[in-house]
């Protein structure tokens, strides 16, 4: 599985919120600087993100953003979801398989993708955080 950069940059930026101190806002810029992203897109992650309320924003001189709950209920499914949409696989309506193929192959892709999306649930941010986790 091959994750996005934006997903990526926003996986990133969330660890860093959760390891923050709780409840203290954390400016885009600050994120941008410690994790070598670029600022104006990394905006628009975050934005996204608080819109899914994974993370909260603060407006004013010392707002930025914040978590929306704790690590240990936030998804690494929630997150890819949040910023690429659905975790899927849908084959071509028109794909020159001979009858039934298509239809077997769309049923053993199907099983494939909620394997990993179970699996990508089951991972919490906090656990990400945990030395070995």
């Amino acid at each position: 599985m091959k994750l996005s950069q934006s997903v990526t940059y926003a996986i990133h930026a969330v660890l860093r919120l959760a390891e923050s101190r709780e409840g203290t806002p954390v400016s885009c810029g600050r994120l941008a600087e410690k994790g070598k992203m670029p600022e104006r897109f990394l905006l628009q992650i975050l934005r996204d993100l608080a819109k899914q309320g994974i993370l909260q924003s603060t407006r004013g001189g010392g707002g930025g953003f914040t978590l929306g709950r704790r690590a240990s209920e936030i998804s690494l499914l929630e997150l890819i979801e949040a910023i690429d949409g659905p975790v899927g696989a849908m084959l071509p309506l028109r794909t020159g398989f001979p009858p039934g193929v298509r239809d077997r192959l769309q049923e053993a892709l199907s099983q494939i993708v909620a394997t990993t999306r179970s699996q990508l649930d089951a991972i919490k941010l906090a656990s990400l955080l945990e030395p070995g986790g």
